[in-house]
């Protein structure tokens, strides 16, 4: 998957927003504000942070050593840093929807209304 194919899975998310919070360089995912995924649009390879469930944090970066480690200028705890074009788009796919479902888990009940009729 490159950056392109990132940027459309994100985008096609219900809710999400692409903005520069940063820098002219780092762009960041938002769901209802809330931030899910961030990546550079300068440094090579291609990686990007994506939130994750602690406990699942541990296990991906166990299983695709090298390839997830833990979130670069982030929550060692709650974000991964993956190394978008080493791993499988499936897998990708997936920890993009585990990192977006995470944020919107944890919206007021207010944002997920909104969020659902939109």
């Amino acid at each position: 998957m490159n950056i392109e194919e990132f940027r459309t899975y994100c985008l096609d998310k219900k809710g999400v927003t692409e903005e520069f919070p940063f820098d002219s360089k780092t762009l960041v995912f938002k769901v209802m504000g809330k931030m899910f995924a961030l990546t550079s649009l300068e440094e090579v390879p291609f990686r990007a942070n994506l939130k994750c469930d602690p406990e699942k944090a541990i296990e991906l970066r166990e299983l695709h050593d090298g390839k997830i480690i833990p979130g670069y200028h982030m929550s060692k705890v709650h974000w991964n840093t993956i190394y978008v074009e080493k791993l499988a788009p499936y897998l990708v796919r997936e920890l993009i929807d585990h990192s977006y479902d995470l944020v919107v888990a944890k919206l007021t009940k207010k944002l997920q209304a909104q969020l659902r009729d939109q």
